[in-house]
């Protein structure tokens, strides 16, 4: 916990209010938070950067803070832009603020972590501090593996970040938060509204589109729309054991009995429906899972779920005993294998070497993440799919200097390429 908040967890409790919290968004915290920025990024509709912006520093913050003692202060609207959606020819909308609002949403939302950290749920994964998607993984390994679980609930959001409810929102956060300035601006922020193609539009429903307080937002949503619901209402109702798991918007039920999943799913729908949210029908679904699937089943197969780009498969081990499988999904699988071939395409002409180095980067950073117990022949199927795709390329590049697969070999034993490992023991 950074010294300039810690205050605000010991004010905040477990079931208390905070009152006063705006002075935390001040010069010191601003100028940190700016710090903490990185160079070169996209700019906003004011056309401000962290380089434009630290050459008169003292002087924007000392105005900033002004403006914002005596509400002057306006969040500006978000340049929303649209980026390839790997795996697909469709684009993915991209929001980015302007250089001031990113500041102070930084600091907001370093505040608000602070005030809810202990009030969240621990099987609430998503955008936490020391709470990862691996974490996440295990604890659903946990629950198959040693609980009572014979059906899975996977449920769907449909667009969540784009339909939370603005007086929801607030009156959540006014649950918990008694500032009302520091609200104020959190209002200010919902409504900042969106810039394209040099049009505006208002932003009536959701949160900031790449806004750094939209994680937070979205937690504090789902922790009184869905988790607090589900452990305090659901698990009351159930005749055996119930269990959550959620990583942001993504969340996955476990039940003992069929009825006490299907009376769930009944409910969730008028739960979301309440909130102004609704259930992806087509994505959603019940399933019969775990240790007695098989043998409940008609002809001896079961079904399986994704989360967090795994597949979840039931599986015995090589002496018959039951376990629960975590491979890499197909869907996700495609998708990265698509990405690296359109990428060693734009790095076909350059030099092998800083090709390869660039290429293992990418590769550890999957490997960091889909390298969990089990899944090893995962990530080596896509080790050797990017071996072959990087010397397709390469043989591509000129049809004088053809590349045999020995000088290709020859290649690699100066410049490898990063080769995969287990990065995570979720058996523990």
């Amino acid at each position: 916990m950074e010294n300039a908040f810690k205050g605000i967890a010991l004010q905040a409790g477990k079931h208390n209010r905070v009152q006063t919290i705006m002075h935390y968004v001040n010069k010191q915290t601003l100028i940190k938070e700016h710090r903490k920025q990185k160079s070169g990024k996209a700019i906003g509709i004011d056309g401000v950067s962290k380089e434009i912006y630290d050459k008169h520093l003292e002087e924007n913050i000392d105005s900033l803070l002004e403006r914002m003692k005596t509400f002057s202060y306006r969040p500006q609207a978000v340049r929303r832009t649209y980026i390839p959606k790997v795996g697909s020819d469709k684009l993915r909308p991209l929001g980015i603020p302007a250089y001031e609002d990113k500041l102070v949403q930084g600091v907001m939302r370093k505040v608000l972590d602070q005030i809810y950290e202990n009030k969240f749920y621990d099987f609430s994964y998503g955008f936490r501090e020391g709470k990862s998607c691996h974490d996440a993984i295990k604890e659903i390994n946990q629950i198959l593996m040693i609980k009572k679980v014979n059906f899975v609930v996977d449920a769907d959001i449909k667009g969540f970040f784009d339909n939370v409810n603005h007086e929801w929102m607030i009156k959540f956060l006014e649950h918990d938060i008694q500032d009302k300035n520091f609200l104020r601006y959190i209002k200010r922020f919902l409504k900042s509204g969106i810039m394209e193609d040099m049009k505006f539009y208002e932003s009536d429903n959701g949160t900031p589109q790449g806004g750094l307080i939209s994680p937070i937002c979205a937690n504090v949503y789902l922790h009184y729309v869905l988790d607090m619901w589900f452990d305090v209402v659901v698990k009351k109702h159930c005749k055996g054991e119930a269990y959550i798991v959620r990583y942001a918007d993504d969340f996955v039920c476990f039940f003992q009995y069929q009825k006490d999943a299907e009376n769930f799913y009944k409910a969730l729908v008028e739960r979301l429906k309440k909130f102004g949210l609704e259930l992806a029908s087509d994505k959603s679904k019940i399933i019969r899972f775990g240790r007695f699937a098989a043998q409940n089943s008609k002809d001896g197969k079961t079904d399986t779920f994704d989360f967090l780009g795994f597949t979840h498969i039931n599986g015995t081990t090589r002496t018959g005993k039951y376990k629960v499988e975590h491979r890499t999904s197909r869907k996700k699988l495609k998708a990265k294998k698509q990405s690296v071939k359109e990428w060693l395409k734009s790095f076909m002409h350059g030099k092998p070497s800083d090709t390869i180095e660039a290429l293992n980067r990418k590769l550890v950073g999957h490997y960091a993440y889909y390298g969990i117990s089990g899944n090893y022949q995962g990530i080596l199927n896509f080790y050797r799919f990017v071996k072959v795709a990087l010397y397709k390329v390469l043989t591509r590049r000129s049809q004088r200097a053809y590349l045999s697969w020995a000088r290709y070999q020859s290649l690699l034993r100066k410049h490898p390429i990063a080769e995969p490992k287990i990065y995570a023991n979720i058996w523990e």
